[in-house]
């Protein structure tokens, strides 16, 4: 091919990559996340990761409660769930009677018990890092790049969550002073989702606008769409559960 001839195919293909780039800003900006959440078949990858999630996640956050209450025999992990959905008598003591007390944990504070729930977070980081740079349309890291960068997400995402229920719900507060911790507990939200990017995507760190923004696409579901979600939701349905004797969850 002649240098005239291989001009004119980068100029093609720099015509063509405008005209998608013009394509795609005329796209609104929810039917842009919809085809994109389309694309990477968010649907069956977000099902994966909600049960990854119930299996690694919420046992370790169990456990870390009972440890820090010391296994008390008086105090009950379900006190977690019932200040995160804002349950009420006698629902309380319908989740409290479910989870059992804290003592009853103690065997499952060991190394061996805590790393079988860490372990099950590898796969589960390896997956938020391929979402992730599917999403962005990035290539992805190797293997070793992702289970190292996965690990410190999975990591990170514990801390940022214990250090939001410890901001929102530590204390009894009422009235101004809970709304002002609730918003507060939304900036560590805000910082880790905004860091995502950086951590799970090749390149990912440019562009503080983007990443401000991913930041508050985090706020928007994980800190607020989904605990208002929860609330509404889990509410009722435990509600229809009083009749039926309760059964132990551990």
């Amino acid at each position: 091919m002649s240098a005239r001839g291989k001009w004119e195919d980068v100029r093609r293909r720099l015509e063509e990559r405008y005209r998608r780039l013009v394509d795609a800003r005329k796209i609104r900006p929810a039917a842009a996340v919809a085809a994109r959440f389309l694309e990477i078949d968010g649907a069956t990858l977000g099902a994966l990761v909600s049960i990854q999630l119930f299996t690694t996640v919420i046992p370790l956050i169990i456990i870390g409660f009972d440890y820090f209450s010391g296994f008390a025999e008086n105090v009950s992990p379900g006190t977690l769930f019932i200040r995160e959905l804002g349950l009420v008598s006698p629902l309380t003591e319908r989740v409290r009677a479910a989870f059992g007390d804290s003592s009853a944990f103690r065997s499952s504070w060991t190394f061996i018990g805590v790393a079988g729930f860490l372990v099950w977070g590898i796969p589960m980081s390896i997956t938020i890092a391929g979402i992730f740079a599917k999403a962005w349309r990035r290539e992805q890291f190797g293997l070793g790049q992702r289970l190292l960068r996965g690990a410190t997400w999975f990591v990170l995402s514990l801390t940022i969550l214990a250090l939001r229920e410890q901001i929102a719900l530590g204390g009894d507060h009422t009235g101004a002073i809970r709304a002002l911790l609730f918003v507060a507990a939304l900036v560590p939200v805000w910082i880790f989702w905004s860091l995502t990017p950086v951590l799970l995507v090749r390149d990912g760190g440019r562009g503080l606008r983007y990443l401000a923004l991913a930041g508050l696409a985090g706020v928007v579901i994980d800190g607020m769409i989904l605990p208002v979600g929860a609330q509404l939701f889990f509410p009722p349905l435990l509600s229809e559960k009083l009749s039926k004797p309760v059964d132990r969850v551990f």
